[in-house]
Protein backbone atom coordinates (compact mmCIF):
# COMPACT_ATOMS: atom_id res chain seq x y z
CA UNK A 1 0.00 0.00 0.00
CA UNK A 2 1.54 3.35 -1.03
CA UNK A 3 0.42 7.00 -1.34
CA UNK A 4 1.32 9.53 -3.71
CA UNK A 5 3.11 11.77 -1.85
CA UNK A 6 4.90 12.10 0.62
CA UNK A 7 5.04 14.48 3.60
CA UNK A 8 8.03 16.56 4.29
CA UNK A 9 7.94 15.94 7.97
CA UNK A 10 8.40 12.05 7.77
CA UNK A 11 10.94 9.37 7.10
CA UNK A 12 11.36 9.32 3.70
CA UNK A 13 9.40 6.05 2.51
CA UNK A 14 6.20 5.47 1.00
CA UNK A 15 4.62 2.42 2.58
CA UNK A 16 1.82 3.74 4.85
CA UNK A 17 2.73 1.39 7.10
CA UNK A 18 5.61 2.55 8.07
CA UNK A 19 4.42 6.59 8.08
CA UNK A 20 1.46 5.73 10.73
CA UNK A 21 4.36 4.41 13.04
CA UNK A 22 6.26 7.67 12.25
CA UNK A 23 4.36 10.49 11.31
CA UNK A 24 4.51 13.11 14.29
CA UNK A 25 7.43 12.15 15.90
CA UNK A 26 10.06 14.70 14.84
CA UNK A 27 11.80 15.87 17.59
CA UNK A 28 10.78 13.29 20.38
CA UNK A 29 14.08 11.19 20.53
CA UNK A 30 16.47 14.18 20.68
CA UNK A 31 14.02 15.35 23.59
CA UNK A 32 15.26 12.00 25.33
CA UNK A 33 12.04 10.12 24.96
CA UNK A 34 10.56 7.00 23.27
CA UNK A 35 7.28 8.52 22.92
CA UNK A 36 5.52 11.33 22.54
CA UNK A 37 5.64 13.42 25.99
CA UNK A 38 2.04 14.09 27.66
CA UNK A 39 2.19 18.13 28.34
CA UNK A 40 -0.73 19.19 30.62
CA UNK A 41 0.44 22.99 30.50
CA UNK A 42 -2.68 25.40 30.37
CA UNK A 43 -0.34 28.28 30.40
CA UNK A 44 3.19 29.17 29.36
CA UNK A 45 5.94 30.93 30.33
CA UNK A 46 6.18 34.69 28.43
CA UNK A 47 9.46 36.38 27.23
CA UNK A 48 8.21 39.63 27.72
CA UNK A 49 5.28 41.79 27.49
CA UNK A 50 5.99 42.60 23.64
CA UNK A 51 7.19 39.69 22.34
CA UNK A 52 4.22 37.61 24.79
CA UNK A 53 1.75 40.24 23.07
CA UNK A 54 3.48 39.05 19.64
CA UNK A 55 2.93 35.33 19.99
CA UNK A 56 -0.39 35.41 21.73
CA UNK A 57 -1.59 37.73 18.09
CA UNK A 58 -0.32 35.10 15.84
CA UNK A 59 -1.93 32.12 17.73
CA UNK A 60 -5.03 33.83 18.37
CA UNK A 61 -5.01 34.45 14.06
CA UNK A 62 -4.67 31.28 12.93
CA UNK A 63 -0.77 31.35 13.17
CA UNK A 64 1.72 28.29 14.20
CA UNK A 65 4.37 28.47 16.79
CA UNK A 66 7.31 30.17 15.13
CA UNK A 67 10.83 29.23 17.28
CA UNK A 68 11.19 31.21 20.19
CA UNK A 69 7.96 32.04 20.51
CA UNK A 70 5.95 31.09 23.54
CA UNK A 71 2.88 29.32 23.50
CA UNK A 72 0.96 30.91 25.59
CA UNK A 73 -2.16 29.63 26.56
CA UNK A 74 -3.48 25.55 25.58
CA UNK A 75 -6.16 27.28 23.77
CA UNK A 76 -4.29 28.63 21.47
CA UNK A 77 -2.05 26.00 20.20
CA UNK A 78 -0.55 22.70 22.27
CA UNK A 79 2.42 20.51 21.29
CA UNK A 80 0.85 17.02 21.68
CA UNK A 81 -1.70 18.19 19.54
CA UNK A 82 0.52 19.87 16.42
CA UNK A 83 2.18 16.71 16.58
CA UNK A 84 -1.27 14.70 16.12
CA UNK A 85 -1.89 17.03 13.13
CA UNK A 86 1.19 16.74 11.68
CA UNK A 87 0.71 12.64 11.59
CA UNK A 88 -2.67 12.80 10.60
CA UNK A 89 -1.87 15.28 7.44
CA UNK A 90 1.16 13.02 6.71
CA UNK A 91 -1.29 10.12 6.38
CA UNK A 92 -3.74 11.93 4.35
CA UNK A 93 -1.71 13.68 2.35
CA UNK A 94 -2.58 17.01 3.28
CA UNK A 95 0.07 20.22 3.80
CA UNK A 96 -1.72 20.66 7.56
CA UNK A 97 -4.81 19.36 9.68
CA UNK A 98 -6.84 20.88 12.67
CA UNK A 99 -7.58 18.97 15.30
CA UNK A 100 -10.79 19.84 17.68
CA UNK A 101 -12.38 18.42 20.67
CA UNK A 102 -14.94 16.02 18.70
CA UNK A 103 -15.87 15.56 15.06
CA UNK A 104 -18.91 17.66 15.33
CA UNK A 105 -16.82 20.56 16.55
CA UNK A 106 -14.80 20.06 13.48
CA UNK A 107 -17.42 20.41 11.60
CA UNK A 108 -18.91 23.19 12.75
CA UNK A 109 -15.73 25.41 12.33
CA UNK A 110 -15.96 24.44 8.83
CA UNK A 111 -19.48 25.67 8.64
CA UNK A 112 -18.22 28.77 10.62
CA UNK A 113 -15.72 29.47 8.34
CA UNK A 114 -18.23 29.40 5.36
CA UNK A 115 -20.38 32.02 6.58
CA UNK A 116 -17.54 34.58 8.00
CA UNK A 117 -16.64 34.23 4.45
CA UNK A 118 -20.28 35.29 2.98
CA UNK A 119 -20.80 32.24 1.55
CA UNK A 120 -23.23 30.48 4.05
CA UNK A 121 -24.80 28.33 1.59
CA UNK A 122 -24.09 24.68 1.44
CA UNK A 123 -24.32 21.99 -0.84
CA UNK A 124 -24.79 18.84 0.73
CA UNK A 125 -25.14 15.38 -0.74
CA UNK A 126 -27.34 12.88 1.42
CA UNK A 127 -27.10 10.68 3.30
CA UNK A 128 -24.87 11.67 5.91
CA UNK A 129 -24.15 11.13 9.60
CA UNK A 130 -27.13 11.81 11.11
CA UNK A 131 -25.54 14.87 13.23
CA UNK A 132 -24.11 16.84 10.34
CA UNK A 133 -27.40 16.08 8.73
CA UNK A 134 -29.11 17.74 11.42
CA UNK A 135 -27.07 20.74 11.72
CA UNK A 136 -27.32 21.59 8.34
CA UNK A 137 -31.00 21.06 8.39
CA UNK A 138 -31.75 23.26 10.82
CA UNK A 139 -29.23 26.26 9.91
CA UNK A 140 -27.88 26.38 13.44
CA UNK A 141 -24.54 27.86 12.58
CA UNK A 142 -26.10 30.15 9.79
CA UNK A 143 -25.87 28.14 6.74
CA UNK A 144 -28.27 27.63 4.69
CA UNK A 145 -28.47 24.28 2.39
CA UNK A 146 -29.43 22.31 -0.81
CA UNK A 147 -29.97 18.63 -0.71
CA UNK A 148 -28.10 17.61 -4.22
CA UNK A 149 -27.81 14.18 -5.74
CA UNK A 150 -24.33 12.76 -6.33
CA UNK A 151 -24.81 14.08 -10.47
CA UNK A 152 -27.24 17.03 -9.13
CA UNK A 153 -24.04 19.06 -7.50
CA UNK A 154 -23.32 21.65 -10.32
CA UNK A 155 -27.09 22.60 -10.49
CA UNK A 156 -27.23 23.48 -6.57
CA UNK A 157 -24.30 25.42 -6.58
CA UNK A 158 -24.94 29.20 -6.25
CA UNK A 159 -22.90 32.43 -5.92
CA UNK A 160 -22.92 32.40 -2.20
CA UNK A 161 -22.48 28.45 -1.66
CA UNK A 162 -19.08 28.44 0.46
CA UNK A 163 -19.13 24.26 0.62
CA UNK A 164 -20.66 21.31 -0.89
CA UNK A 165 -20.60 18.10 1.91
CA UNK A 166 -20.48 14.59 1.35
CA UNK A 167 -19.91 11.23 3.06
CA UNK A 168 -18.37 8.50 1.46
CA UNK A 169 -18.87 5.60 2.37
CA UNK A 170 -22.04 7.07 3.66
CA UNK A 171 -23.74 6.79 6.43
CA UNK A 172 -25.37 4.10 7.26
CA UNK A 173 -26.04 2.71 3.78
CA UNK A 174 -22.38 2.69 2.55
CA UNK A 175 -23.19 4.46 -0.69
CA UNK A 176 -20.17 5.28 -2.56
CA UNK A 177 -19.75 8.71 -4.16
CA UNK A 178 -17.46 9.15 -7.26
CA UNK A 179 -14.79 12.73 -5.19
CA UNK A 180 -13.19 13.62 -8.51
CA UNK A 181 -16.36 14.00 -10.25
CA UNK A 182 -18.23 16.20 -7.05
CA UNK A 183 -15.16 18.14 -7.00
CA UNK A 184 -15.40 18.51 -10.82
CA UNK A 185 -18.91 19.59 -10.42
CA UNK A 186 -18.07 21.74 -7.36
CA UNK A 187 -15.41 23.91 -10.08
CA UNK A 188 -14.24 26.68 -7.53
CA UNK A 189 -16.07 25.91 -4.47
CA UNK A 190 -14.44 24.08 -1.90
CA UNK A 191 -15.53 20.24 -1.02
CA UNK A 192 -15.34 18.55 2.17
CA UNK A 193 -15.52 14.67 2.46
CA UNK A 194 -15.99 13.21 5.54
CA UNK A 195 -13.54 10.11 5.30
CA UNK A 196 -14.38 8.88 8.92
CA UNK A 197 -15.77 5.63 7.43
CA UNK A 198 -12.86 4.60 5.38
CA UNK A 199 -10.08 6.32 7.06
CA UNK A 200 -6.64 7.37 5.46
CA UNK A 201 -5.65 4.04 5.01
CA UNK A 202 -8.37 3.11 2.41
CA UNK A 203 -9.27 6.52 1.29
CA UNK A 204 -7.61 9.83 0.96
CA UNK A 205 -10.08 12.33 -0.76
CA UNK A 206 -7.14 15.09 -1.24
CA UNK A 207 -5.74 12.84 -3.90
CA UNK A 208 -9.22 13.07 -5.59
CA UNK A 209 -9.60 17.11 -5.39
CA UNK A 210 -11.52 17.42 -2.05
CA UNK A 211 -9.84 20.27 -0.22
CA UNK A 212 -11.08 19.43 3.33
CA UNK A 213 -10.95 16.26 5.05
CA UNK A 214 -13.47 16.08 7.58
CA UNK A 215 -12.72 12.60 10.39
CA UNK A 216 -14.42 11.67 13.54
CA UNK A 217 -11.22 10.91 15.07
CA UNK A 218 -13.48 8.95 17.91
CA UNK A 219 -13.70 6.08 15.67
CA UNK A 220 -11.23 4.64 13.56
CA UNK A 221 -8.24 6.64 14.44
CA UNK A 222 -8.76 6.36 18.16
CA UNK A 223 -9.82 2.93 17.38
CA UNK A 224 -10.27 1.71 21.05
CA UNK A 225 -13.94 3.37 21.80
CA UNK A 226 -11.82 5.44 25.05
CA UNK A 227 -10.97 8.62 23.00
CA UNK A 228 -12.99 11.73 21.44
CA UNK A 229 -11.56 14.03 18.71
CA UNK A 230 -12.16 15.72 15.31
CA UNK A 231 -9.96 16.69 12.91
CA UNK A 232 -10.01 18.52 8.97
CA UNK A 233 -7.06 17.65 7.35
CA UNK A 234 -6.30 20.68 4.26
CA UNK A 235 -4.36 23.08 3.01
CA UNK A 236 -2.73 25.99 4.34
CA UNK A 237 -5.20 28.67 3.93
CA UNK A 238 -8.07 26.08 5.28
CA UNK A 239 -5.92 25.44 7.99
CA UNK A 240 -4.98 28.73 9.21
CA UNK A 241 -8.89 30.19 9.19
CA UNK A 242 -9.96 26.93 10.90
CA UNK A 243 -7.05 27.37 13.70
CA UNK A 244 -8.71 31.12 13.97
CA UNK A 245 -12.02 29.60 14.60
CA UNK A 246 -10.60 27.22 17.06
CA UNK A 247 -8.91 29.51 19.32
CA UNK A 248 -11.82 31.72 19.58
CA UNK A 249 -14.17 28.85 19.93
CA UNK A 250 -12.67 27.63 22.12
CA UNK A 251 -12.81 23.67 20.38
CA UNK A 252 -9.08 22.72 21.11
CA UNK A 253 -8.30 18.52 21.42
CA UNK A 254 -7.44 17.85 25.23
CA UNK A 255 -3.57 17.38 25.37
CA UNK A 256 -4.49 13.12 26.58
CA UNK A 257 -6.76 13.01 23.93
CA UNK A 258 -4.36 14.05 21.57
CA UNK A 259 -1.93 11.53 22.52
CA UNK A 260 -3.90 8.65 22.69
CA UNK A 261 -4.90 9.75 18.85
CA UNK A 262 -1.70 9.88 17.93
CA UNK A 263 -0.93 6.41 19.12
CA UNK A 264 -3.98 5.45 17.58
CA UNK A 265 -2.44 5.77 14.10
CA UNK A 266 0.46 4.05 14.75
CA UNK A 267 -1.77 0.70 14.41
CA UNK A 268 -4.33 2.07 11.97
CA UNK A 269 -3.33 0.18 9.19
CA UNK A 270 -3.25 -2.83 10.75
CA UNK A 271 -6.73 -2.55 12.28
CA UNK A 272 -8.69 -1.49 9.29
CA UNK A 273 -7.26 -3.68 7.32
CA UNK A 274 -8.05 -6.93 10.01
CA UNK A 275 -11.63 -5.26 10.49
CA UNK A 276 -12.15 -4.92 6.71
CA UNK A 277 -10.91 -8.80 6.09
CA UNK A 278 -13.42 -10.06 8.48
CA UNK A 279 -16.08 -7.63 7.82
CA UNK A 280 -16.08 -9.27 3.82
CA UNK A 281 -16.48 -12.41 4.89
CA UNK A 282 -19.41 -11.89 7.27
CA UNK A 283 -21.22 -9.78 4.29
CA UNK A 284 -21.27 -13.31 1.97
CA UNK A 285 -22.35 -15.34 4.66
CA UNK A 286 -24.80 -12.88 6.27
CA UNK A 287 -26.49 -12.18 3.02
CA UNK A 288 -28.23 -15.65 2.92
CA UNK A 289 -29.76 -15.80 6.05
CA UNK A 290 -33.39 -15.45 5.34
CA UNK A 291 -34.23 -12.47 7.89
CA UNK A 292 -31.79 -10.43 5.32
CA UNK A 293 -33.83 -8.50 2.96
CA UNK A 294 -30.28 -7.21 2.10
CA UNK A 295 -26.76 -6.41 2.93
CA UNK A 296 -25.31 -3.52 1.93
CA UNK A 297 -21.72 -3.61 1.90
CA UNK A 298 -19.36 -2.39 -0.98
CA UNK A 299 -17.41 -5.00 -1.50
CA UNK A 300 -20.41 -7.12 -2.26
CA UNK A 301 -20.96 -7.80 -5.99
CA UNK A 302 -23.44 -4.96 -7.47
CA UNK A 303 -22.81 -2.36 -4.44
CA UNK A 304 -19.86 -0.47 -6.18
CA UNK A 305 -21.99 0.23 -9.62
CA UNK A 306 -19.25 3.04 -10.53
CA UNK A 307 -16.64 1.08 -10.15
CA UNK A 308 -14.62 2.90 -6.87
CA UNK A 309 -13.13 0.10 -5.22
CA UNK A 310 -9.37 0.15 -6.30
CA UNK A 311 -9.52 3.14 -8.08
CA UNK A 312 -10.44 5.41 -5.16
CA UNK A 313 -11.12 3.53 -2.32
CA UNK A 314 -8.63 0.54 -1.93
CA UNK A 315 -11.24 -1.81 -0.07
CA UNK A 316 -15.13 -2.32 1.14
CA UNK A 317 -14.09 -1.44 4.68
CA UNK A 318 -15.38 -2.76 8.54
CA UNK A 319 -18.92 -1.47 8.12
CA UNK A 320 -22.09 -3.61 7.01
CA UNK A 321 -25.40 -2.39 6.92
CA UNK A 322 -28.46 -5.40 7.55
CA UNK A 323 -32.20 -4.56 6.22
CA UNK A 324 -34.33 -6.60 8.42
CA UNK A 325 -37.58 -5.44 6.86
CA UNK A 326 -39.37 -3.70 9.55
CA UNK A 327 -38.82 -2.46 12.79
CA UNK A 328 -39.76 -5.41 14.80
CA UNK A 329 -37.00 -7.14 13.26
CA UNK A 330 -34.58 -4.66 14.02
CA UNK A 331 -35.44 -4.88 17.84
CA UNK A 332 -35.02 -8.22 17.99
CA UNK A 333 -31.75 -8.64 16.34
CA UNK A 334 -30.27 -5.72 18.05
CA UNK A 335 -31.42 -7.39 22.10
CA UNK A 336 -30.49 -10.95 20.41
CA UNK A 337 -26.67 -9.80 20.00
CA UNK A 338 -24.26 -10.72 22.63
CA UNK A 339 -20.71 -10.44 21.74
CA UNK A 340 -21.60 -8.06 19.51
CA UNK A 341 -22.35 -4.80 21.58
CA UNK A 342 -25.51 -2.61 21.15
CA UNK A 343 -24.12 0.79 20.87
CA UNK A 344 -23.62 3.81 18.97
CA UNK A 345 -20.06 4.26 17.33
CA UNK A 346 -17.81 2.53 15.90
CA UNK A 347 -14.32 1.89 14.41
CA UNK A 348 -12.93 0.34 17.37
CA UNK A 349 -11.48 -3.03 18.04
CA UNK A 350 -14.72 -4.68 19.63
CA UNK A 351 -17.99 -5.36 17.40
CA UNK A 352 -20.97 -2.91 17.78
CA UNK A 353 -24.39 -2.62 16.77
CA UNK A 354 -26.93 0.16 15.93
CA UNK A 355 -30.00 1.20 14.57
CA UNK A 356 -29.56 4.72 12.68
CA UNK A 357 -33.29 5.53 12.45
CA UNK A 358 -33.29 5.73 16.25
CA UNK A 359 -30.22 6.77 17.46
CA UNK A 360 -27.66 8.70 15.44
CA UNK A 361 -30.05 9.46 12.96
CA UNK A 362 -33.17 10.10 14.95
CA UNK A 363 -33.05 14.01 14.10
CA UNK A 364 -32.54 13.54 10.40
CA UNK A 365 -36.29 14.49 8.31
CA UNK A 366 -38.73 11.76 7.90
CA UNK A 367 -38.03 11.55 4.04
CA UNK A 368 -34.03 10.94 4.66
CA UNK A 369 -34.29 8.77 7.52
CA UNK A 370 -32.79 5.25 7.13
CA UNK A 371 -35.23 2.09 6.85
CA UNK A 372 -36.78 1.76 10.24
CA UNK A 373 -35.44 -2.06 9.27
CA UNK A 374 -31.92 -1.35 8.74
CA UNK A 375 -29.12 -1.77 11.71
CA UNK A 376 -25.49 -1.01 11.31
CA UNK A 377 -22.63 -3.35 12.28
CA UNK A 378 -19.42 -2.35 12.86
CA UNK A 379 -17.17 -5.25 12.73
CA UNK A 380 -14.17 -5.36 15.83
CA UNK A 381 -10.78 -7.29 15.81
CA UNK A 382 -12.83 -10.70 16.83
CA UNK A 383 -12.40 -14.19 14.89
CA UNK A 384 -14.72 -13.99 12.21
CA UNK A 385 -16.75 -17.44 13.27
CA UNK A 386 -17.33 -16.62 16.91
CA UNK A 387 -19.09 -13.33 15.57
CA UNK A 388 -20.96 -15.16 12.86
CA UNK A 389 -22.47 -17.47 15.51
CA UNK A 390 -23.58 -14.29 17.26
CA UNK A 391 -25.25 -12.93 14.41
CA UNK A 392 -26.40 -15.64 13.48
CA UNK A 393 -28.26 -16.84 16.65
CA UNK A 394 -29.31 -12.93 16.75
CA UNK A 395 -30.94 -13.10 12.84
CA UNK A 396 -32.67 -16.39 13.85
CA UNK A 397 -34.58 -14.20 16.47
CA UNK A 398 -35.87 -11.58 14.23
CA UNK A 399 -36.38 -14.15 11.34
CA UNK A 400 -38.93 -15.98 14.18
CA UNK A 401 -40.39 -12.63 15.54
CA UNK A 402 -41.80 -12.07 11.74
CA UNK A 403 -43.05 -15.70 11.33
CA UNK A 404 -44.94 -15.39 14.42
CA UNK A 405 -46.53 -11.86 13.11
CA UNK A 406 -46.97 -13.29 10.32
CA UNK A 407 -48.60 -16.31 11.12
CA UNK A 408 -50.79 -14.74 13.69
CA UNK A 409 -52.21 -12.28 10.61
CA UNK A 410 -52.82 -15.27 8.70
CA UNK A 411 -55.68 -16.78 11.30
Amino acid sequence: MTVSSIHPSTPSCAHLETRAVHAGMEGVAESGSHVPPIDLSTTNPLPGIEAGGDSYENLATGGVLNPGDSAVYQRLWQPGVARFERALADLEGTEESVAFASGMAALSACLMAAVAAGTPHIVAVRPLYGGTDHVLATGLLGTSVTWATPDGIADAIRPNTGLVVLETPANPTLELIDIADAVAQAGSVPVLVDNTFASPVLQRPAEQGARLVLHSATKYLGGHGDVMGGVVATDDAWARRLRGLRALTGGLLHPFAAYLLHRGLRTLPIRVCAQQETAAELARRLQDHPAVRRVMYPGLPGQDPLGLLGRQLEGPGSLISLDLGDYDGAVRFTEACRLVSHAVSLGGVDSLVQHPASLTHRPVEADAKPNAGVVRLSVGLEHVDDLTDDLMAALDVAAGMRRETTDMLAR
